[in-house]
């Protein structure tokens, strides 16, 4: 973890992208004090944002000293840029907490740089709990002095760690990405073979608790595949856009992973299968019912 910074507290922070993760992540900054104005791309009602305050305009959003983005993909990160376009002054910030590509990240700084706004990659994982519980792995990258300016707002969401310039954020999260699809495949997979086999899965669960074979994703997510929990928080389509982007990136310097492209197809089964807004724990059912695609 960075040292904590003497930089002041900002002022104002706005959060764009109120979806799963960006509503939660609104909420913890709001009651720790932040002034947190939000806006979504689609509309969204005073109900499902709670005491957050509605921007009614993305130029409205522009107005704070600190602008997360908390958005699905790369494209959607490009189309907001384009739209904050001329709207954000020098000395602004702004902040990618989502899974984007490196190389449009590098572009981004390079581009806010010539108007004197900072940027910063700053993706996060841990979910929309973590987000709650303050408890969110963040790996920023970008310049020191960027990074400075928003880490109070970064700390008060978790554990901030500077991987280096800007664009390392997002490589680290893809890395991240890698280790937690896989985790979730040798999951599904070792609980879907105690049904077929005929054990009780939630014995299996608490059998396994404390060994080498334990982890929160056995428990937290295991649990949901258990119950075919379902309802989403992080979804298939998500998990399949950054296995793609582990693939690319792993291409870029000729490294060979096997396993990602095997996991990537079972995602893509998954899509094909309508399942893409399902949460990824949708991932067990590719191996009880969905017959695989030959590679």
């Amino acid at each position: 973890m960075t040292a904590p910074s003497a930089t002041r507290r900002p002022e104002s922070v706005s959060v764009v992208g109120l979806g799963l993760l960006g509503r939660p992540i609104a909420r913890s900054l709001h009651a720790q004090g932040f002034t947190v104005r939000g806006w979504n791309r689609s509309p969204r009602s005073p109900e499902e944002v709670g005491e957050i305050e509605l921007c009614a305009t993305l130029s409205d959003a522009a107005q704070s000293e600190v602008v997360l983005l908390v958005l699905s993909d790369s494209n959607a990160v490009d189309a907001v840029l384009g739209g904050l376009e001329g709207r954000l002054s020098a000395g602004q910030v702004v902040v990618d907490l989502g899974t984007s590509d490196p190389a449009g990240s590098r572009a981004h700084a390079a581009s806010l740089g010539t108007e004197g706004v900072g940027w910063v990659d700053a993706p996060v994982s841990g979910g929309p709990e973590g987000a709650l519980e303050r408890r969110l792995a963040i790996m920023a990258g970008g310049e020191a002095g960027d990074l400075a300016r928003v880490e109070p707002v970064l700390q008060a969401l978790g554990t901030v760690v500077h991987v280096g310039g800007p664009g390392a954020g997002h490589t680290v999260k893809i890395v991240n990405q890698v280790i937690v699809g896989l985790m979730l495949e040798a999951v599904a997979e070792a609980l879907a073979l105690a049904e077929k086999v005929g054990l009780d899965p939630r014995l299996v669960q608490a059998a396994l608790r404390g060994g080498s074979a334990d982890s929160r994703v056995l428990q937290a997510m295991g649990t949901r595949m258990i119950e075919r929990d379902f309802a989403p928080r992080g979804t298939v389509r998500t998990m399949l856009k950054d296995g793609r982007l582990g693939l690319e990136l792993a291409e870029s310097v000729h490294a060979d992973l096997p396993h990602l492209r095997s996991l990537v197809r079972a995602w893509e089964e998954l899509v094909a299968a309508g399942r893409a807004d399902a949460d990824c724990s949708m991932l067990i059912m590719r191996f009880l019912e969905i017959a695989p695609v030959p590679p």
